[in-house]
């Protein structure tokens, strides 16, 4: 647990009530209750799970979440109320069932809430925050109390607040820049006074909540977790009214990567970062912007020649933290014109092309000069421009026939006729979940060897109702998962282009596979029995 003078900062997150006040964001109970496992598995040591009087659905899901998530072993459970009775006891109804329940209670205290929304004295404010805060101590230990738009409060009448709150049984004072108005420095100096001159400061727990109308969230965060404040308010993905909440991923990034600096620990799981983002961004319909610091798809992708020549040689060189540790695999060389050779040559390879140098060079040449024509260079534009100059591996398995049958009423059922390596032929019949997939588990029947499909994509050629499609594929070899074949195929009718497609990678497949072994069993005229060797997963073919 943090203390004000300790190095542990609370991670409070606040994704379910004030992220979900994003436009658009409206969460069922059920993705809140799953959003809130999540949480727990990521090591949030506060979730506020909604604002209870808001609706009898929000009270429901936050006393789901209590009941479900707030274990003895789990986080605090909070639930937001303004400062009137009524809120108070709704957030107590919710928050009850959890081990560890808190009731988060708030007013503005800034002249211009005060004056034209609130229309209400100081006097009555300070008179407000007392009673209210010693209401919701009847009912449990753990009181939060805010102080609405202090970034625009005057300091003074903050101190006299704040003192008042932690008089009536306050144990943590939230200090919400909730416009996000001030600057890093200006946040620091409120929270150092506030500490320095609020009668009972050393008693609780300060906290920040800053929001990223200038793009300061994280800054201001970061600043007042330097004044001293151990309890930091979040959101996974930054999201929020307006722009946005101090990002998560951000802080408790800063703080592990920065450690030398901030000399903070925090109780988060940062291999689950990734997976929290993900799964708010599809909860909540929010997409992650590409550059999106941590959690964005190109947080850890480098297109420019002279970044991946260098990450290539040292990660650290343009990497100040690992892709693993917040859980994503490795890093990714997006290749495009600016691009250098030493990481085309690095992709070829990882794609399983192995080229001598001046294979290298003129597969480069034709890689820069497509670079120049398209924006984004995929892994099946690099299969085919250097499968088309280099590698033509014949066909080993032609298809004959192909005929489907689909349709709502029906399940998708294909039948396939294919040649063999032995100039015999096989039939394949299976009933998928859709016709392609029928059409590939036929196939599958006939060549046998295991394989994972893990891209499939189709574009037309040319306009039209009658435009010839093309289809891409790419499979992963059970027996040789780090390398990724790509088939195409092409077609007026699309299924017969998936068919093709598919084919062509697993002959790709079965070429990369047989090796010298293959040409051995061509000159002893076996080529059955070597097939049935490759097919039950050796390397006889």
């Amino acid at each position: 647990m943090a203390t004000q003078n300790g190095n542990r900062v609370l991670i409070f997150d606040t994704t379910l009530r004030d992220g979900e006040q994003s436009p658009g964001a409206s969460l069922t109970s059920t993705e809140k209750l799953e959003i809130a496992r999540q949480l727990a598995r990521l090591g949030v040591d506060v979730i506020e799970a909604g604002f209870p009087a808001a609706s009898p659905d929000d009270l429901e899901a936050v006393r789901r979440i209590a009941g479900e998530i707030g274990t003895e072993e789990g986080p605090i459970i909070a639930g937001l109320a303004r400062a009137h009775p009524r809120d108070i006891d709704k957030v107590w109804e919710a928050v009850q069932p959890a081990a560890r329940p808190r009731i988060h209670t708030f007013i503005a205290t800034s002249d211009l809430h005060l004056e034209h929304k609130l229309r209400m004295s100081r006097p009555e404010v300070v008179d407000r925050t007392r009673k209210m805060v010693a209401h919701a101590r009847s009912y449990c230990s753990d009181i939060e109390f805010s102080c609405e738009d202090a970034g625009r409060s005057d300091p003074a009448f903050l101190v006299e607040v704040c003192s008042h709150a932690i008089e009536a049984g306050a144990t943590t004072i939230n200090v919400p820049d909730t416009v996000g108005y001030t600057s890093p420095e200006e946040y620091f100096a409120l929270i150092s006074r506030l500490r320095a001159e609020t009668p009972g400061a050393d008693n609780v727990i300060w906290s920040t909540h800053c929001h990223d109308d200038l793009g300061m969230a994280t800054a201001n965060s970061l600043a007042g977790i330097r004044a001293g404040a151990r309890q930091v308010e979040v959101t996974v993905n930054g999201i929020g009214e307006r722009a946005g909440n101090t990002s998560l991923e951000e802080v408790v990034m800063a703080l592990k990567t920065r450690h030398r600096y901030f000399g903070m620990e925090t109780g988060i799981d940062t291999t689950q970062i990734i997976r929290s983002s993900r799964m708010v961004a599809s909860f909540t319909g929010i997409s992650v912007p590409p550059n999106k610091a941590v959690v964005g798809s190109n947080a850890f992708a480098h297109e420019a020649g002279i970044h991946q020549d260098g990450i290539l040689k040292h990660q650290s060189t343009y990497e100040i933290m690992t892709p693993a540790t917040v859980g994503l695999d490795q890093s990714k060389l997006v290749l495009g014109k600016h691009s250098g050779r030493h990481a085309f040559r690095v992709r070829l390879e990882q794609l399983g092309f192995e080229l001598d140098d001046d294979a290298v060079a003129t597969a480069f040449s034709s890689f820069k000069e497509l670079a120049d024509k398209k924006k984004a260079i995929t892994d099946a534009d690099l299969e085919a421009l250097v499968a088309d100059e280099f590698f033509q591996p014949e066909e080993i398995f032609k298809i004959v026939d192909l005929q489907v049958t689909c349709g709502s009423p029906g399940m998708p059922t294909a039948t396939v006729r294919m040649i063999k390596p032995d100039d015999g032929q096989a039939i394949g019949v299976s009933v998928g979940t859709g016709p392609v997939d029928a059409v590939f588990q036929s196939i599958d029947q006939i060549i046998g060897r295991p394989t994972t499909l893990v891209e499939y994509t189709v574009h037309s050629i040319t306009e039209g109702i009658d435009a010839l499609g093309n289809v891409t594929v790419r499979i992963v070899d059970a027996n040789d998962p780090g390398r990724t074949i790509s088939g195409h195929g092409a077609d007026v009718d699309i299924i017969v282009a998936s068919a093709k497609a598919y084919v062509a990678a697993k002959n790709r497949m079965i070429a990369r596979a047989g090796g010298a072994a293959r040409v051995a069993a061509t000159e002893t005229n076996d080529i059955g029995a070597a097939w049935e060797s490759l097919r039950m997963g050796g390397n006889g073919f």
